[in-house]
């Protein structure tokens, strides 16, 4: 097995538990959270993403797991086959970093942040009703995208790896 095939394995393994982790968050998760009223929400939303704030360590593994593996599939796909082939591995990783972690750290990261900041328990209902209103929209929408992008790559470099061992066989 080749060097460029085990970091396919490890960029294949990361990303899809990342995939996996968001894809729950846009079907149960925040569909679940959605019945609840303006307060409810907002607290089981700080509750929940007091969890990933505070570095549970096995999601912060994962999650930089999935970067790491995938700029080490990027060098190896350069280093192996160079940039006549590696070009598809280099424009699905970088669909990655900016698709999924970029909307993550542009959009996700601050949105949640600013949830983390409300004292809910001082809020009037009018004030609560305007900052769910400006949260769960868009953190939904940008979570719908950075869901089927990540899909997207796990498949993506599924279809790479199985190339590639159809060619070291061929």
């Amino acid at each position: 097995m080749t060097y460029l095939e085990i970091s396919l394995i490890f960029a294949i393994l990361f990303c899809s538990l990342v995939s996996g982790f968001i894809f729950t968050y846009s079907i149960i998760v925040m569909p679940g959270l959605s019945n609840l009223n303006n307060k409810d929400f907002l607290k089981t939303f700080q509750v929940t993403d007091a969890v990933i704030q505070n570095n549970q360590p096995f999601f912060m593994f994962t999650w930089i797991s999935s970067i790491v593996a995938i700029l080490t599939t990027i060098v190896a796909s350069l280093i192996t086959v160079g940039l006549s082939e590696a070009w598809i591995i280099i424009l699905v990783g970088a669909a990655y970093l900016v698709g999924v972690q970029g909307i993550t750290v542009a959009i996700h990261i601050p949105l949640n942040n600013h949830i983390q900041k409300l004292n809910i328990e001082e809020l009037n209902d009018k004030t609560l009703a305007d900052e769910r209103l400006k949260f769960e929209p868009k953190w939904n929408f940008f979570n719908k995208i950075r869901t089927g992008i990540a899909i997207s790559v796990s498949i993506l470099m599924l279809i790479q790896l199985a190339h590639y061992r159809q060619n070291l066989f061929s």
